[in-house]
């Protein structure tokens, strides 16, 4: 997603063309009254170098000066590598202090304390708004930006909104208003549960659920979703999702299916399994042919092997001339 769409897609219109000149005559100005600043304080810091001993006293202020512009635009370099360092921001704040301390020891009245301290103040000023819209305008393209909760929640709700602004930082949801979505839909959940399982839900539910409820991602439970039964007649439909497994009784299979005896189970596995050899008689292939349970299908099997084996013909062997049947009784050659 480009930053035009990304932008669009937030409902913030971009700039038009007169508001974008209007931003550049506004940079070109905040750059001139930045670098008036810097210039005035020249000589303060000279004065002081001096008095500190400094051969060259022109070096402290240049290099105080020439600094701060210098970390703010490495602020900004990293901040579009996605590699921002946080103490790097502060940088400028402190060499700018250092030059407005200098500049105000240099004033001999209040008004000239003040005047010698404020010039130098506003190129940080004027950087630090440079350096949060840019950092604005790549979070947006990147989608790492977090967006910030309103004030006023935060003054009508503080408890919910923390709980909230914590989610968010812990699951890396960065958008506001999803982060509002997921916490209707959590909420939604929360008092399904407690209309299934009364006041002691909290200890009622599911480990697996409660985790899910923690993280905002439990949806709560439509009667259309409930997943269908399978096609096995024997086993109980699996409980929907919310719902504890001890409610998971017979009553849950689907209406209309009934119960079959195991006379009818063998007389569908006998139709399903005429022509099949003996190797091709398990468990497994009656309980697919004939959909039941694994444990009637075993049973099947047995019965069938049973009758085959009673009503199996019996042939004379070549080799011996005496045989020996099942009943162990001698069969002449």
């Amino acid at each position: 997603m480009t930053t035009a769409q990304t932008i669009e897609s937030s409902g913030v219109p971009p700039l038009t063309k007169p508001e974008m000149g209007l931003a550049g005559i506004g940079a070109l100005a905040a750059a001139g009254v930045g670098a008036l600043g810097l210039i005035s304080s020249f000589a303060a810091v000279s004065e002081a170098a001096a008095r500190w001993g400094f051969t060259s006293p022109w070096m402290l202020p240049v290099g105080i000066d020439v600094a701060i512009p210098v970390f703010t635009v490495a602020n900004l370099l990293l901040i579009r590598m996605d590699m921002a360092l946080a103490w790097v921001r502060f940088v400028p704040w402190v060499l700018t202090l250092i030059t407005c301390g200098l500049n105000v020891a240099a004033g001999h009245e209040v008004w000239a304390k003040v005047a010698h301290g404020t010039m130098p103040l506003l190129w940080v000023v004027f950087s630090e708004i440079g350096a949060h819209i840019y950092a604005a305008r790549i979070g947006a393209a990147t989608g790492r930006r977090m967006e910030k909760i309103r004030f006023s929640r935060w003054l009508l709700a503080p408890a919910q909104t923390f709980a909230l602004w914590r989610r968010m930082t812990l699951w890396e949801v960065t958008s506001y208003s999803r982060a509002l979505a997921l916490e209707r839909e959590r909420q939604l959940a929360r008092a399904d549960l407690r209309e299934r399982f009364g006041w002691k839900w909290r200890t009622k539910t599911p480990r697996r659920e409660r985790v899910m409820l923690r993280m905002g991602d439990l949806a709560p439970a439509i009667e259309g979703d409930a997943p269908a039964p399978v096609p096995e007649t024997n086993r109980p439909a699996q409980p929907p999702a919310a719902t504890p497994r001890r409610q998971a009784t017979p009553k849950g299979k689907a209406k209309g299916t009934p119960q079959r005896t195991f006379d009818e189970l063998l007389s569908a596995a006998r139709m399903a399994s005429a022509t099949w050899t003996d190797a091709e008689l398990n468990a497994e292939s009656i309980r697919t042919a004939v959909h039941c349970s694994a444990a009637n299908a075993r049973k099947l099997r047995d019965a069938l092997k049973v009758e085959r084996a009673d009503g199996r013909p019996l042939h004379a062997v070549e080799a011996t001339p005496v045989a020996a049947d099942d009943s162990g009784e001698g069969v002449a050659a």
